[in-house]
Protein backbone atom coordinates (compact mmCIF):
# COMPACT_ATOMS: atom_id res chain seq x y z
CA UNK A 1 0.00 0.00 0.00
CA UNK A 2 1.64 3.61 -0.58
CA UNK A 3 2.24 5.55 2.32
CA UNK A 4 3.28 9.38 1.97
CA UNK A 5 7.21 9.26 3.48
CA UNK A 6 6.30 13.33 5.37
CA UNK A 7 3.04 14.99 6.49
CA UNK A 8 1.79 17.50 3.62
CA UNK A 9 2.08 20.78 4.91
CA UNK A 10 -0.80 23.08 5.35
CA UNK A 11 0.15 25.51 2.73
CA UNK A 12 1.02 22.41 -0.04
CA UNK A 13 -2.52 20.99 0.87
CA UNK A 14 -4.18 24.27 0.25
CA UNK A 15 -1.91 25.11 -2.71
CA UNK A 16 -3.61 21.75 -4.21
CA UNK A 17 -7.02 22.52 -3.10
CA UNK A 18 -6.58 25.96 -5.01
CA UNK A 19 -8.61 24.84 -8.61
CA UNK A 20 -11.59 22.56 -6.50
CA UNK A 21 -13.23 25.77 -5.84
CA UNK A 22 -16.84 26.07 -8.17
CA UNK A 23 -16.94 29.07 -9.84
CA UNK A 24 -20.20 30.85 -11.44
CA UNK A 25 -21.20 30.22 -15.04
CA UNK A 26 -19.89 33.65 -16.77
CA UNK A 27 -22.97 35.55 -19.01
CA UNK A 28 -22.65 38.36 -20.96
CA UNK A 29 -24.70 41.24 -21.87
CA UNK A 30 -25.62 40.90 -25.71
CA UNK A 31 -24.61 44.01 -28.33
CA UNK A 32 -28.18 44.25 -30.21
CA UNK A 33 -30.81 43.03 -28.00
CA UNK A 34 -29.22 43.59 -24.83
CA UNK A 35 -30.54 40.46 -22.47
CA UNK A 36 -27.70 38.27 -21.00
CA UNK A 37 -26.61 35.41 -22.58
CA UNK A 38 -23.50 32.87 -22.41
CA UNK A 39 -19.89 33.50 -24.00
CA UNK A 40 -19.57 31.77 -27.73
CA UNK A 41 -23.10 30.17 -27.60
CA UNK A 42 -25.79 31.22 -29.90
CA UNK A 43 -28.64 33.55 -28.85
CA UNK A 44 -32.00 31.29 -28.87
CA UNK A 45 -34.17 34.19 -29.22
CA UNK A 46 -32.88 35.75 -32.65
CA UNK A 47 -30.94 32.80 -33.78
CA UNK A 48 -27.62 34.99 -33.99
CA UNK A 49 -24.07 34.28 -33.93
CA UNK A 50 -21.46 36.97 -33.26
CA UNK A 51 -23.77 38.79 -35.81
CA UNK A 52 -24.50 36.18 -38.39
CA UNK A 53 -27.96 34.58 -38.64
CA UNK A 54 -27.33 30.89 -37.68
CA UNK A 55 -30.75 29.50 -36.69
CA UNK A 56 -34.43 30.73 -37.23
CA UNK A 57 -35.34 32.95 -34.48
CA UNK A 58 -37.86 31.44 -32.20
CA UNK A 59 -41.38 32.45 -32.92
CA UNK A 60 -43.43 33.63 -29.44
CA UNK A 61 -45.63 31.17 -27.98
Amino acid sequence: MAVPRKKMSPMKRGQRRAHDALTAPAYIEDKESGERRRPHHIDLKTGKYRGRQVLEPKADA
